[in-house]
């Protein structure tokens, strides 16, 4: 008998011996279906797909059932019911439906802070529309001789998620937090109670956007569906709705971006995933920015990362399915706005199809107020790549396969002189760049500070202080690609030239049975607050760095459990995506992401320096 079976006859047997008989029902439907549907990814042959070991005793069904219905899993759940699909989420989980519905009686006995306007804020994912992700010492309420002293003052956990990667936003001391499940929390930073929930049909994976103009007290979400919500912040009423109306995989995993009552928001796709059906005629997505009136949720304008409309090549696959092109550029990463100019940037990412858009793995440039497509500068050619290369068949892989090198940090925009300025851009190969806007994104410096892979490089966020540009590296290869020495860790690098000033390595901490979902890995966004850089690792480690010295001056393990708020115990995993949140002495953190083969987990944790 393989590991496999062996591993599901012994938990039927302890499924039995617990009571659970209604999971037992759906057991054996439950395997089959999944050796029919599932195991050909899931058992360790795709890289990208989580290994069937991780599911088990850390995801509850309603996760799964959620991936099959509307996420990455929607395409290959096709042919299988409602009922089929049931069967499969409480087989690959061991537990049943409901069984972590959330009972929590930590509403909070006031309501939140009535105050309008601006105070005391981090509204945006990136900290500001120039996407520093720096906090200022007025908000942050933390030094560097404090950070060493910082302890767990609370922990918050998700019901039923496997993945926590919804960066907080704060203001007036309230947190506002998307999950897995779709549900946005307001959470009161101090004590961890809830003011309120609002509940999204989908999965709110971008950072909730707050609205800072004077009398406004609106909350902007996005989520999976491609859904564009307004939500009262007081109470968490719905005051508008509105939709992307793009392609039938377009979602929202970027963070959208504020800016004088327009939202910004970007479009990336699951048809990356989609392709991976042998039928599929791949590809017809193209990544974009649409912005939306922020009084009543109407569409502004819509613009792509591809302008040309992609279209049969007059080639089809091994099946006969047509390969179309050009598709792909997604846009990953939250825009950055250059008033200045009159532009937003963003970072996209490859291609699906051949041959490779030249938008794709580039910067591009729009109009704030029209949409048009000023210029672009693209910092790596020819990538084009789908989930079907990491299938044995490889129907729809286009000629170049890959590899699949993303830009998927947000650029940042800099200030270097009095009417000069730099975007700075980090790539998963490993790549930094320092650009020109004045000359259309022109190239003025690069760094290599890794080798890259498919989660990294430089992934989801750098941060800048003064004249240091904080750049986290992975250089996490799921599958031996790419050779070279790896560097996983931080680095800081000089604004205006690239020069390394810095750069410490990050230490694994993982154990033999968590590998290769566990390494050293610095995926996630970075945060600075004067004189600190916290960066959070795929092994679960947060650690705080001095930033003039890069030597770690404080660390915790988030990949352990805790006891949470509401009195069940709660996982941390990986911590990747979004990053820390540092505001009024409080430093939160997300950890757990069960996806990529990494390590689950579903809780939000507050750290803090304890009152004497």
């Amino acid at each position: 008998m393989n590991t496999f079976k062996f591993f599901t006859k012994i938990l039927g047997l302890s499924l039995l011996a617990t009571g659970h008989a209604s999971t037992w029902a759906t057991f054996d439907a439950g395997e089959k279906i999944y050796l029919e549907h599932c195991a050909q990814c899931h058992e360790g042959n795709v890289p990208r797909a989580p290994h069937s070991v991780l599911f088990r005793g850390t995801m509850q069904p309603e996760a799964i059932y959620a991936a099959l219905n509307d996420g990455v899993m929607q395409k290959q759940a096709e042919g299988l019911t409602d009922e089929q699909k049931r069967q499969v989420s409480t087989f690959i989980t061991g537990a049943d439906f409901g069984s972590s519905k959330d009972t929590s009686k930590l509403a909070c006995k006031r309501s939140p802070n009535q105050n309008l306007g601006v105070n005391d804020t981090i509204s945006v994912w990136g900290m500001g529309f120039e996407n520093y992700r720096f906090v200022d010492a007025n908000i942050a309420g933390l030094n560097k001789d404090q950070v060493p002293d910082l302890e767990l003052k609370w922990a918050f956990d998700y019901p039923g998620a496997s993945r926590a990667r919804s960066q907080p936003t704060v203001h007036n001391n309230v947190i506002y937090v998307g999950s897995q499940d779709g549900t946005v929390y307001a959470i009161d930073i101090d004590t961890g109670c809830l003011y309120w929930r609002f509940k999204a049909p989908a999965e709110v994976r971008a950072a909730v956007v707050v609205d800072t103009s004077e009398n406004s007290d609106l909350l902007y979400v996005g989520d999976m569906d491609g859904n564009v919500y307004a939500i009262n912040r007081i109470d968490g009423a719905e005051k508008w709705r509105s939709h992307l109306n793009d392609h039938t995989d377009a979602t929202i995993t970027g963070s959208p971006q504020l800016y004088e009552e327009i939202l910004y928001v970007p479009i990336s796709s699951k048809e990356w995933a989609t392709a991976a059906d042998p039928s599929y005629a791949c590809c017809t997505f193209r990544g974009g920015i649409a912005a939306f009136n922020t009084k009543d949720g109407k569409l502004i304008w819509k613009n792509f990362s591809i302008q040309e409309i992609p279209k049969p090549i007059g080639k089809k696959n091994s099946v006969g399915a047509d390969i179309i092109a050009p598709s792909g550029a997604p846009i990953w990463n939250s825009p950055t706005i250059d008033p200045g100019r009159g532009l937003l940037y963003v970072g996209t990412g490859e291609s699906y199809s051949s041959p490779a858009a030249p938008t794709s793995d580039a910067v591009l440039a729009f109009s704030l107020k029209t949409g048009e497509l000023m210029w672009h500068q693209q910092l790596l050619a020819g990538d084009a790549w789908n989930m079907s290369c990491f299938i044995g068949s490889s129907y729809n892989c286009p000629e170049e396969n890959g590899p699949d090198m993303d830009i998927g940090a947000p650029p940042i925009l800099v200030s270097i002189g009095p009417g000069e300025d730099i975007l700075l851009v980090g790539q998963k190969n490993g790549m930094v760049f320092g650009l020109d806007p004045a000359k259309e994104g022109e190239i003025i410096w690069k760094r290599k500070i890794g080798v890259g892979g498919y989660a990294g490089g430089v992934h989801w966020g750098m941060s800048v202080e003064g004249s240091k540009l904080f750049a986290p590296n992975a250089d996490t290869d799921f599958i031996g690609r790419f050779d070279g020495e790896r560097f996983p860790g931080v680095y800081a690098l000089d604004v205006k030239t690239g020069d390394v000033i810095w750069y410490t390595r990050a230490i694994e901490d993982c154990k033999e049975e968590e590998k290769p979902a566990c390494d050293a890995g610095v995926s996630a966004a970075i945060t600075a607050i004067p004189g600190v850089v916290f960066a959070g690792a795929f092994d679960g480690q947060l650690r705080a760095y001095d930033s003039d010295s890069g030597n770690v001056i404080w660390s915790t393990k988030t990949n352990r459990s805790f006891k949470t708020l509401s009195g069940r115990i709660a996982k941390g995993g990986a911590i990747e995506a979004d990053g820390p949140v540092i505001y009024k002495g409080n430093l939160l953190i997300n950890s757990g992401y069960h996806y990529g083969s990494r390590l689950p987990g579903n809780v939000l944790l507050n750290f803090a320096v304890p009152r004497k």
